[in-house]
């Protein structure tokens, strides 16, 4: 299929739901509650939350759009622009969240800036496969966390956040792209599943970052089932590409 249409035709597709947080299936209900109550406990309060959530959002948009211009033909150079429309769309979205509480968006961005941009600068990847890996690696990986994580946000904002950071349709576009390149090319396999290791332990540490409480002994307790369930999730997601996670 041509890169133009198949892009087209996937971007046409786009829908939104309601993402669901990080669920443990070998687990009973009630551990599920527990887990789930334990990660709310540590959701910070909410201009912190909104405002680190957007401008991740707003950095993975520029890895993104780094991908498009390391696009290797015109088609992957528009595969990755329209990929890279998602991150935006989800800044964006956010932004009007903390508009709505009469909030400045920079002021609550600001203090989240130097860690962010430190992330994007060691998650950078070296081509524009490695590019594609990032985004779907690590858009995935923390837009599930954060949605999971807003759970514990005051009133219909769990339902919203959740919604905001839907990733299904972005994750269609980058496989479609990078199976097209892994079966083209097999040799880059390897590669991709050793860049794609490293990212979720890159990720990892901003999900830590983002909790009330920061990094300490007891956060790490409460977070290790979810932390079990995120890797998961990123596991299936390396799968569909036909990559070892």
């Amino acid at each position: 299929m041509v890169y133009a249409d198949r892009v087209l035709s996937l971007f046409g597709r786009r829908r939104r739901k309601s993402a669901e947080a990080p669920t443990l299936n070998s687990r009973d209900d009630a551990t599920l509650r527990s887990e789930r109550v334990a990660l709310a406990e540590l959701t910070p309060p909410v201009e912190r939350f909104l405002g680190q959530a957007a401008y991740l959002q707003l950095s993975l948009f520029e890895s993104a759009s780094r991908a498009a211009q390391l696009g290797p033909t015109v088609a992957a150079k528009r595969a990755s622009a329209a990929i890279a429309e998602f991150p935006l769309e989800k800044h964006r979205a956010l932004v009007g969240l903390i508009e709505d509480r009469d909030l400045d968006a920079v002021d609550l961005m600001e203090p989240f800036a130097p860690a962010i941009d430190r992330f994007r600068t060691v998650t950078t990847g070296a081509d524009w496969h490695e590019s594609l890996i990032t985004s779907y690696v690590c858009a995935g990986f923390l837009d599930d966390f954060f949605a999971a994580l807003g759970r514990g946000l005051p009133k219909d904002l769990p339902q919203r956040i959740g919604s905001i950071l839907e990733v299904e349709d972005a994750e269609r576009l980058i496989i479609a792209e990078l199976r097209w390149s892994i079966d083209a090319t097999p040799r880059l396999s390897s590669r991709l599943a050793l860049w794609g290791r490293r990212l979720v332990g890159d990720a990892m540490l901003v999900a830590r970052s983002a909790t009330e409480q920061g990094v300490d002994a007891d956060t790490e307790t409460r977070l290790e089932p979810v932390f079990t369930e995120l890797i998961g999730a990123h596991t299936r997601r390396m799968d569909k590409l036909g990559l070892t996670a």
